[in-house]
């Protein structure tokens, strides 16, 4: 049977395409990036049983337009895109693709950390101003306390490099159990006031919107480091930006950002302590290519016979007495 899919951006990694293609399916991309009236457009005007989801949004209007849809799976794992309560008020899963990105968003992790500390954008800019700035006011990491705001794959990975160039590691993660080397904290507060530099890497919920706001960044120790790869939701921008300013943090480096592409005016744009990039963590070659196949082989999975992992599953409370769903 072939099944027809949505991919809400221009493109899908070779491994993904492959994988649909093998069984005969049809996909249509999106023209225009995190166009999310081109997304409802097309779920109105056409069928689809499977939609793959990258980062424009996929909303209950999109969702409840499309009476066809039986499957959405993120290209990656952060949902804050998708109306998850829609579909699961459909029946229809949520599924995300685990661990897949994860060497490629600790990657970029560790080179906002190096760059943010070494201030290498503003010496980039320097160069590029004809100007030789040999300001000797970079900070060495070797020594410092890394912690982590989540202990999953990535922040894990995170944590096994940094401890290679001589870092402490430190963490917070509620939900992690197991056992492991590094200093485990009990509270949020507590491994911010010991934290030298602090990177995020938890998903967005009630507990963790904002988690990062005035009165907790002043738990930071002073001339503190904060490195974000995981949702802009984390934070408080204004509060983050008041303290980069002020220069009760040393730097920051953010690859995400509640609002997405970053405003013109946005106030992280103004200060030369901040490492920005567009939203990469998971773009690389190799992470896309394994994102893609992963997602497309779930929707697969579920659509020819009706098996999900849950460990992908967000939803899976809200579909689990759907008929004939195994999870």
């Amino acid at each position: 049977m072939t099944y027809k899919f949505l991919m809400t951006a221009p493109e899908l990694g070779e491994g993904g395409r492959k994988v649909l293609a093998d069984v005969g399916c049809e996909v249509d991309y999106l023209q225009h990036s995190n166009d999310e009236q081109e997304v409802e457009h097309l779920m109105s005007t056409r069928v689809y049983d499977a939609v793959i989801s990258r980062t424009a949004v996929l909303s209950a209007k999109a969702i409840n337009s499309c009476p066809t849809l039986k499957i959405i799976c993120k290209h990656g794992v952060g949902v804050t895109n998708i109306d998850v309560a829609a579909a699961s008020a459909r029946g229809i899963p949520v599924l995300t693709t685990p661990a897949t990105n994860a060497q490629s968003v600790a990657e970029l992790t560790i080179a906002l950390m190096f760059s943010a500390a070494r201030r290498l954008p503003f010496f980039q800019h320097e160069i590029a101003e004809r100007r030789w700035t040999r300001a000797g006011n970079g900070i060495e990491l070797q020594g410092k306390t890394l912690g982590l705001v989540g202990y999953g794959e990535i922040g894990r990975r995170v944590a096994h490099i940094a401890q290679a160039i001589g870092m402490r590691v430190a963490f917070f993660d509620p939900a992690f159990v197991g056992e492991t080397e590094h200093q485990r904290y009990a509270g949020l507060s507590e491994l911010l006031h010991n934290s030298q530099v602090l990177s995020l890497h938890c998903p967005v919920n009630a507990a963790t919107r904002q988690m990062l706001n005035s009165l907790t960044l002043a738990l930071l120790p002073q001339g503190a480091i904060v490195v974000n790869t995981s949702r802009g939701e984390l934070i408080d921008e204004n509060a983050l930006a008041a303290a980069l300013e002020e220069g009760a943090l040393t730097a920051a480096g953010l690859d995400t950002f509640i609002e997405e592409p970053l405003a013109a005016d946005h106030p992280f744009r103004q200060l030369t302590n901040v490492v920005l990039t567009p939203h990469i963590g998971g773009s690389t070659t190799q992470a896309l290519d394994a994102v893609a196949r992963s997602a497309a082989r779930q929707c697969l999975d579920f659509l020819q016979r009706k098996t999900l992992d849950p460990r992908a599953c967000v939803n899976s409370e809200a579909i689990s007495h759907s008929k004939g769903v195994m999870l």
